[in-house]
C-alpha cells in the first residue's frame, strides 16, 4: 500500500511524523501538498493547516485527517486544548475522510484519550502525537475492513487560539486557572498578567 504523510513546515508534529514514517515502511513524508505529484492509496493529513483542493483529494484513494474531538462537535482550532480548558479528562480523537469542508468527512475510527488532569503543554502534545500515530497504524492494520459512518448531531466550532488567550486573571486563584496554565507554551505563548500597567510573564514546570 502506498502511503503519504502530510504535515506543515515548522510544525510541532514534524518529529512525530518522522517516527510514523519509520513505522510505515511504504510511506513518504511531505511538508506541502504541492509536493505530492503522484497518487497514493492513503494520505495521512496530520497537523496541516490548509484546506485541500478537490483536485488533490481526487488524486488519492483516501485522504485521512485526525481531529481531537468527537465530531461533529468541536470542529475548528486547537480542540484538545479547548477541551482541557473546559476541564475534560476524556478527549475523543476522530480519524475521518477529508472533504472540501473543514472537519466534515465520514468517520472511520474514534479513540478516547484519558487524562489525569495535571498534564502540561509538552505532555499534552506528546499524548496527542501518540494518539495520531496509533490511529494511523490501526487504520492500516484494519484496512480494508472498515465501514465509514457519517457524522451526525449538532456541530460546534472552536476558534483559533492566540497569545491573548494565555492571559491570567489576577483576581482568580491558581486553582481556578490551572487548566489554562496547562495549555500555555512557556516558549511560544506563555501565560501572563498585567499589574499596574506592567505585563508579567508566568512560566510553569513540573518539579523533576
Amino acid at each position: 500500500m502506498k502511503v503519504a504523510i502530510l504535515t506543515s513546515k515548522n510544525q510541532w508534529f514534524i518529529p512525530y511524523a518522522k517516527q510514523l514514517q519509520k513505522a510505515i515502511p511504504t510511506s513518504r513524508l511531505y511538508l506541502s501538498h504541492l509536493e505530492i505529484k503522484k497518487s497514493y492509496d492513503v494520505v495521512f493529513i496530520l497537523s496541516y493547516h490548509q484546506l485541500l483542493p478537490q483536485e488533490f483529494l481526487q488524486l488519492h484513494k483516501h485522504n485521512l485527517v485526525i481531529h481531537a474531538s468527537s465530531l461533529p462537535k468541536g470542529k475548528g482550532w486547537s480542540p484538545l486544548f479547548w477541551q482541557v480548558l473546559e476541564g475534560k479528562n476524556e478527549v475523543v480523537f476522530t480519524l475521518f475522510e477529508a472533504d472540501l469542508k473543514a472537519d466534515n468527512g465520514v468517520i472511520y475510527l474514534q479513540k478516547t484519550l484519558h487524562l489525569s488532569g495535571v498534564e502540561l503543554y509538552g505532555e499534552l502534545r506528546e499524548l496527542q502525537a501518540e494518539m495520531c500515530q496509533i490511529l494511523c497504524l490501526e487504520f492500516l492494520a484494519m484496512y480494508p475492513n472498515l465501514q465509514p459512518t457519517a457524522q451526525c448531531g449538532n456541530e460546534s466550532f472552536y476558534k483559533k487560539r492566540t497569545q491573548a488567550d494565555s492571559e491570567l486573571d489576577i483576581t482568580k486563584s491558581i486553582e481556578e486557572q490551572f487548566n489554562l496554565l496547562r495549555i500555555v507554551s512557556n516558549e511560544k505563548f506563555p501565560a501572563f498578567f498585567y499589574k499596574n500597567g506592567k505585563k508579567f510573564i508566568v512560566k510553569i514546570y513540573k518539579e523533576n
